[in-house]
């Protein structure tokens, strides 16, 4: 009896799908749809189209060799330097808010200037607070019982880093910081009673805040009635939207955007979203969030692997 070439042949080594190897594809996918549609929403930038394209590439080399380091980094060794990361952090946030030496756009005091390049102080501000706070946790883990050191201490170190960044002022940013630190809260074992009406009084006071500053309510009223407000404070939003509508299901290809031409403004910056739906259509927008879906259910799988209640927090946060 001749046995087939396929019982035959050795047998292949199977190749091993992890959350890691699974997010690291759709990042990569992100990064090549992002270039292109960069490329595409600076073509009315000074300089041309390639400069914002060769600054972003520079950045993208800079974030693989980061990306590479701290892939290797044993969290147990960064963790030695909690406290200098924290304290380093805190010290930018309020070299940020001095005249002369925060750089202010917009309105808001939010970059420090280092040669040519800004840098948005908050962006680093909350790892670090992130990776304090999950530090307190997991060495007081036994103690979050107790007042005040498994609710007072940890919130007096959540509100430093909230509070200056705040005070730039950067809302979304410190909603998010103090959003995302009542979550490690409650994930290491904080106490409901004493979590539940801080929350509720941060979240009134927060409320308080934004009535009182007309910019924000102003910008509030307008993403509610975006059409009614679309010559004003809804421009731009009404303007991506327009976007998505005339890309439809195919786009109307990469390049061919009108959006761009003077019509939406900041299109490579925060509304580039809107140029990927006009150009590319339905399919790749829906592309898009589903990558970033994955990504985040893979990063679940994945901190069910942390080996420690500190890696546990450091990863969720």
């Amino acid at each position: 009896m001749v046995s087939s070439p396929s019982a035959a042949a050795p047998s292949r080594r199977q190749i091993a799908i992890t959350p890691a190897s699974i997010i690291l594809v759709c990042v990569s996918a992100l990064l090549a749809i992002g270039l292109a549609v960069l490329y595409s929403a600076s073509s009315r930038a000074v300089g041309g189209p390639t400069s914002y394209l060769y600054k972003q590439l520079i950045f993208l080399a800079l974030a693989i060799g980061g990306g590479w380091v701290m892939a290797r980094a044993d969290l147990e060794q960064l963790r030695k330097f909690t406290w200098i990361i924290g304290a380093v952090a805190m010290v930018a946030l309020l070299l940020v808010l001095i005249p002369h030496i925060g750089i202010k756009v917009n309105g808001g005091r939010r970059w420090l200037g280092l040669g040519g390049v800004r840098l948005q102080v908050s962006e680093f501000a909350k790892l670090a607070m992130m990776f304090c706070l999950s530090h307190y946790l997991a060495v007081n883990q036994n103690k979050l019982h107790d007042f005040v050191k498994g609710f007072v201490m940890p919130c007096a170190l959540l509100g430093g880093f909230t509070l200056l960044i705040l005070a730039e002022p950067d809302y979304g940013t410190a909603f998010l910081c103090a959003m995302v630190g009542v979550l490690l809260l409650l994930l290491a074992g904080g106490r409901l009673r004493f979590l539940l009406p801080s929350v509720a009084l941060a979240v009134t006071a927060f409320a308080v805040l934004v009535l009182h500053n007309p910019n924000r309510m102003r910008r509030i009223m307008a993403f509610m009635d975006v059409e009614g407000n679309r010559t004003e404070a809804g421009y731009q939003p009404w303007q991506a939207m327009l976007g998505f509508a005339a890309g439809g299901i195919d786009g109307v290809g990469l390049g061919n955007g009108r959006q761009q031409q003077a019509f939406l403004p900041e299109a490579h910056t925060d509304y580039i979203f809107a140029i990927l739906g006009e150009e590319m259509g339905l399919i790749f927008t829906l592309l898009v969030v589903g990558l970033f879906v994955t990504i985040f259910i893979a990063g679940l799988r994945h901190v069910r692997r942390a080996p420690n209640l500190f890696q546990f927090l450091v990863v969720t946060g």
